[in-house]
């Protein structure tokens, strides 16, 4: 019922010719694949070329981040009329490095999300916990309070297509990978918290994936598990042949 999605979030890595280089080889390696949607985030610069080099295959592009505005006087933003005009399909909204270290609020990511659905962008929304609130026992309220904050004013027919990325903040980069038992009962919490938001048929549809040190070791026993709709993969995203081999995952 719901489609898994793999997708490699790039970061500030790669430049478009560097992007285009990956391409060349990670498109034929998945020409045939259509079990998972693929999606690629490159930075804004690249996302022009990767946009117009996947074209045609099975692989989508986004952006990301995005500002919530059509237009105006914010240096250094990209608007949503800006990604749709350029046929961008995706777009990462609160990622946790645009929490901590662009200052990115709930309320932000609210905004942004209305703003994706408005333009018809595929949102997939972050969210995740620190180490210490994990610690704490507080990984359920923070999950719950950042889904409530997101869906705020979200209507449920305008929500068809968003996706929610679970990204513990301990695991991300760390080399430190929550097992899947963990991931499984975060993904229930999500789940739990949109049919509070959106109705239980809602929140059945919604793809929740994982994102936090995704290797091809670990893919495999992350996606057998019945709540984990997909991966957001990081530095293991970056080559194309290790990319592959998560694509390619292969589940009992």
């Amino acid at each position: 019922m719901r489609k898994p999605v793999i997708a490699g979030n790039w970061k500030m890595y790669k430049t478009p010719r560097e992007s285009l280089a990956f391409l060349q080889v990670f498109l034929p390696l998945i020409e045939n694949h259509t079990r998972d949607e693929v999606v690629l985030f490159p930075t804004m610069s690249s996302l022009g070329y990767v946009l117009e080099a996947v074209e045609g295959s099975n692989v989508r592009a986004g952006a990301q981040t995005m500002h919530w505005l059509n237009e105006g006087p914010y240096t250094g933003q990209t608007s949503p009329t800006m990604l749709a005009s350029i046929h961008c399909t995706h777009v990462l909204l609160g990622h946790s490095e645009r929490r901590i270290y662009a200052n990115e609020t709930d309320d932000m990511v609210n905004w942004k999300l209305k703003a994706a659905i408005a333009h018809s962008l595929t949102p997939v929304v972050c969210v995740g916990e620190t180490m210490d609130k994990r610690q704490s026992g507080l990984t359920e309220a923070v999950l719950r309070w950042q889904i409530s904050c997101a869906l705020n004013g979200v209507e449920r027919e305008g929500s068809q297509a968003m996706i929610i990325a679970y990204e513990p903040i301990w695991a991300i980069g760390t080399g430190s990978t929550a097992t899947p038992a963990q991931v499984e009962e975060a993904h229930k919490i999500i789940r739990r918290e949109v049919a509070e938001r959106l109705g239980e048929e809602r929140a059945e549809s919604t793809r929740i994936i994982y994102g936090g040190s995704v290797k091809p070791e670990n893919t495999a026993k992350l996606m057998a598990q019945p709540n984990i709709d997909g991966a957001l993969v990081g530095g293991a995203s970056l080559d194309p042949e290790t990319f592959c081999r998560i694509v390619k995952y292969a589940t009992a």
